[in-house]
This record gives C-alpha cells, structure tokens and sequence, in this order.
C-alpha cells in the first residue's frame, strides 16, 4: 500500500470488484474494459490488481495481467506483462491518480522480478512512464504501432527479441 497526496494504493480486496467495474464502465463509458477486467479474472491470468481509493471511495483501478511475446528464432515464448486497463473516475482524472497507480503497479512488477510491460495507449501519457513505441517496434500486434508501447523493467530485457505478442484470450484479439 502507497499513500499519496490522501490517494491510497492498495490491492483490491473481493469486496471492490462492484466499485471496480463502476470505474471502469464510467471513466470509458462502456463496459467493455469492465467486462475485460472480469474475463482476465476468470481466465486465470491476473497478476495483481491495485485500486486507488480517496477517502475510503474507489477513483481508480489498474490491473496487469500475464501475456508473452512469441520470440523468433527461441524455443518457447518470452513472459510479458499487460498493462489493462486502466481507469479513474472521469471527475478524478488531472489530479495524478493514474500516475500513481502506473508508478504503484511498476514497482510492484519491478519487485516481483517482471521484465517487460506492454500498453496499448497514448504516447504523450505513458512515455513519462518510460514506455516507447521503440521499444515495441520489433514486436507485431494487432494495433496501430504509434500507440503500442513497451517498458523494459531491467534494461536490456527486450535486447535481441523480435516476435508477436500474445495477449489472454479475455482481451478478444
């Protein structure tokens, strides 16, 4: 758990996941990232999930799940990490509670020994993150390659690895 500027990080408990679904259907109005979040859950796949709460109220939620990159010219895949969704409160968004819960998720990774994330998004955002668009341009995916970003955890971790990635059956692609 991480406080900052009164926004509590912490894992998301059972009793959040109504709050959770809430945030994200309200931040992309539509359920689809909700019905995401529940798919990754039941797939098996999640790592971990953090919320971020203001005054013992849910405002964000940020989850990760396990994927790989389908390395070339390797026996076996490369274990990676996806960053989706994440969501705040449209009424929060601007006050650093997605950066809080991106910097909580990437420490926890970081600690937990995870090598790579990839996030589908916008540039100008997660590249304060350290996320590029280069780091991810000798990996395929089925998305426009100016919002396909990737982040080495422990530099180097994507030296040398060309592939396509493979994302849990839950995200439908």
């Amino acid at each position: 758990m991480s406080i900052n500027n009164n926004i509590i990080v912490r894992c998301e408990y059972p009793e959040d996941r109504a709050a959770i679904r809430f945030v994200n259907e309200e931040a992309f109005s539509r359920g689809d990232e909700a019905d995401l979040v529940d798919g990754l859950r039941n797939q098996g796949v999640v790592l971990v999930s953090f919320v971020a709460e203001i005054e013992e109220r849910v405002v964000g939620h940020i989850l990760f799940s396990r994927m790989s990159i389908e390395a070339s010219g390797r026996a076996g895949s490369v274990p990676a990490v996806a960053l989706a969704p994440l969501a705040v409160l449209p009424e929060q968004q601007g006050k650093g509670i997605g950066g809080t819960l991106i910097k909580h998720g990437l420490r926890w990774l970081r600690e937990e020994g995870e090598q790579v994330v990839i996030v589908l998004g916008r540039p100008t955002y997660y590249s304060r993150f350290g996320f590029s668009t280069d780091k991810a341009s000798a990996l395929a995916s089925p998305f426009p390659p100016e919002a396909f970003m990737a982040l080495e955890l422990s530099p180097g971790a994507l030296d040398g690895i060309h592939g396509k990635v493979r994302y849990p059956e839950a995200f439908g692609i």
